[in-house]
């Protein structure tokens, strides 16, 4: 076996092969099982988008009914995971929380019985159902009250904002977020999904890999970012600042948050939805003070950076969109893998079906031979 090219990061290195979504960076191309993201957007819903990921088919009418009643019924969570939630720490991150909470799932339902279905399908409707409680159930505990209980009478997204009011949201605002949901499903082989791959290919149980995955995404490089988007838009103030800071960032050799993507050389197809979804909530909420900035920072990263092929990613304007819905900064992230823990269970489930444990080599670039120096001659 000869030994390949080095590259960091596994640079451009396929890992795997699946059928589940695909992207061209070149012209802008994001497609879920053949279906282009846009037309998903608009007619799909959350959860048909999660069962077409999951099971590779858009389903029937009585198969999507069935599903979001499965749904419905496992929103609930353990007690003792509440109790467990109200002994962390008030200050901690959310996304630390979620990712201590989906692994604490696995000590209730983690039977590792992954030759079975019916077991997968459980898995699959838990940790759909379940996530969204526990980060809106951390929202609240940290703030010293008691969580709100999911409301039966409301789809998927519009109960998630339930949750975290006791007010049930507008339809557009509901509409907006399930739409959101929807675009952060699931992006090929990015560094949350590959950790969940790498986990899940040791045949441990799902809630493990899910929280591996939770603990990948929460790096501002990865899932992270739409957070830092909004704390640099805050940094701004101002669109006569814009420019002056985009100076800065070059003279500094800082990265604009919010602009550039490994994949995509044009702007992400996803933060285009994104825009006109905030569009959308600033024509029936009111605007932001913080949209006029990120339209003039936009333009000069464009003139700065475009030939370069960075743009706009999906991070760029979702920040705006949560932060018009109420929703805190730190609850970006957490939010985000609500959304992608449907991706990261489809290429649970495809693992699955061919399973080969993951073992890459090194280039070793250490000494040999080196002798042993008893601690009494070590200075």
């Amino acid at each position: 076996m000869t030994v390949c090219e080095y590259r960091p990061g596994l640079e451009g290195i396929p890992a795997a092969q699946s059928s589940i979504s695909f992207v061209d960076g070149q012209k802008g191309i994001l497609e879920y099982r053949g279906i282009r993201i846009e037309e998903l957007a608009e007619k799909s819903t959350f959860l048909e988008t999660a069962y077409l990921l999951i099971w590779g088919v858009l389903p029937t009418g009585a198969e999507l009914e069935e599903f979001a009643d499965e749904i419905r019924y496992h929103r609930r969570i353990k007690y003792r995971i509440e109790d467990m939630m109200k002994c962390f720490p008030e200050k901690g991150h959310p996304m630390d929380a979620l990712q201590t909470s989906a692994a604490a799932l696995g000590l209730y339902y983690a039977r590792r019985a992954l030759d079975n279905p019916e077991y997968i399908r459980q898995a699959v409707v838990r940790l759909l159902a379940k996530i969204p409680t526990m980060v809106a159930a951390f929202q609240l505990i940290r703030k010293g009250n008691h969580p709100i209980q999911p409301n039966d009478s409301l789809d998927y997204a519009a109960n998630f904002l339930y949750m975290l009011t006791e007010k049930r949201p507008t339809d557009l605002a509901a509409k907006v977020f399930d739409v959101c949901l929807t675009l952060h499903a699931e992006h090929t082989m990015n560094a949350s999904t590959f950790s969940a791959m790498v986990t899940a290919s040791t045949l441990t149980d799902p809630y493990g890999v899910i929280a591996s995955a939770v603990g990948t995404l929460a790096g501002p490089l990865h899932g992270g970012a739409n957070e830092e988007v909004l704390l640099m838009l805050e940094e701004i103030g101002s669109v006569a600042n814009v420019r002056p800071y985009v100076e800065k960032c070059i003279a500094n050799k800082q990265k604009v948050m919010g602009f550039g993507h490994r994949v995509y050389k044009v702007k992400d197809p996803r933060a285009t939805i994104l825009q006109n979804l905030a569009e959308q909530l600033f024509a029936e909420l009111g605007s932001d003070e913080y949209y006029d900035i990120a339209l003039e920072l936009e333009q000069a990263v464009v003139d700065i950076y475009g030939e370069k092929g960075i743009y706009a990613n999906v991070d760029f304007y979702s920040g705006l969109v949560y932060r018009k819905l109420g929703i805190p900064s730190d609850l970006f992230t957490p939010i985000f893998a609500i959304s992608r823990v449907a991706g990261w269970l489809a290429h649970w489930k495809e693992q699955l079906n061919a399973n080969r444990i993951f073992r890459p080599t090194q280039i070793y670039t250490g000494q040999h031979e080196v002798p042993y120096t008893p601690i009494e001659q070590r200075s």
